[in-house]
């Protein structure tokens, strides 16, 4: 029986060649395992900063799309599923956004965040599916998420969120020619090719953590553009357990200079926001003031004290 055009397809892919720089791994010590492991993990965060641009003209359009009230999915299966899942979920907590803004979605649905679901990734339509059932239309826009540039689940989403006229980008760890040969198409392609990985197809290695790097850099520098951030200080996090509680009065302490009393006082006065806390005490105004120059400032804090660029 001849191989399979999947056979070709996956036995092509970089991420599925061998490694010489580990093949002798399974009878190294465990110190030279360990080694070998970092040494590959070092060569990952400059091969993503090389995507840089195309990281760039994602985040402006993610910018865009949420100054429009759009949001920003995630399609992945797998390893990719999960990770975008984990930065969907990390954005209330630390930037306050609201709930959906950003969501992640896997092939084979939330118990395949926790248990391999054979098979879930393998039907483009299930992806499509998605983009219907949850009524996503311009202008949220689609991330999708596969090492491999093949993902059914994930090419199905693309698709459909292109015949939508849904703005769609694509974070693949092989060549973007082969990602494009395989069917990806998005309008920006993020692809760093971090070549073989360790153990020979564990996506879950170097692949993952350049998927992780560039999805921290998308809502991290979104975040950031959307002024959620006083300098390189979260200022929009919920208080949502006691640590965030006395990290916020951390905040307002460090950047004010007031005592413990005062900050815990304020951050009451201001029902438990952080940036109308700042203002507050920043330039001296009331609650209302504070709010009305924030809504007027888009949200910065600099522009509303009208101090720094």
């Amino acid at each position: 029986m001849p191989e399979s055009k999947l056979f070709y397809e996956i036995a092509n892919l970089e991420t599925e060649q061998k490694n010489p720089r580990t093949e002798n791994i399974d009878i190294a010590s465990t110190r030279d395992v360990l080694r070998m492991i970092n040494d590959e993990d070092l060569t990952v965060a400059s091969i993503v900063r090389k995507e840089i641009p195309n990281i760039s003209k994602a985040v402006d359009k993610i910018v865009e799309s949420f100054q429009s009230g759009g949001r920003l999915f995630y399609f992945g299966a797998g390893t990719s599923g999960r990770l975008g899942i984990v930065d969907a979920v990390e954005c209330p907590p630390t930037f306050g956004t609201a709930q959906g803004m950003v969501q992640g979605i896997i092939a084979g649905g939330t118990k395949a965040v926790f248990k391999a679901q054979e098979g879930a990734e393998d039907k483009p339509e299930n992806g499509a599916i998605e983009i219907i059932k949850r009524k996503i239309k311009p202008p949220d826009i689609i991330c999708g998420i596969a090492a491999s540039g093949r993902t059914p689940f994930v090419k199905g989403a693309l698709a459909e969120a292109r015949k939508k006229g849904i703005f769609t980008i694509l974070i693949a760890t092989v060549p973007k020619k082969q990602a494009i040969k395989n069917g990806m198409l998005a309008d920006v392609m993020i692809c760093p090719v971090v070549g073989p990985e360790v153990i020979t197809g564990s996506t879950r290695m170097k692949s993952g953590t350049a998927q992780k790097l560039i999805l921290n850099m998308l809502t991290t520098a979104s975040m950031v553009r959307l002024g959620k951030t006083l300098g390189n200080v979260m200022v929009d996090l919920q208080l949502t357990n006691a640590k965030l509680k006395e990290r916020a009065k951390r905040i307002l302490m460090t950047l004010t200079g007031v005592d413990y009393d005062t900050a815990e006082n304020t951050l009451k006065l201001s029902g438990g926001n952080v940036k109308t806390a700042l203002v507050i005490l920043l330039a001296g105004v009331d609650v209302k003031e504070a709010k009305s120059r924030l809504e007027k400032a888009g949200g910065f804090i600099k522009k509303t004290l009208k101090f720094g660029k």
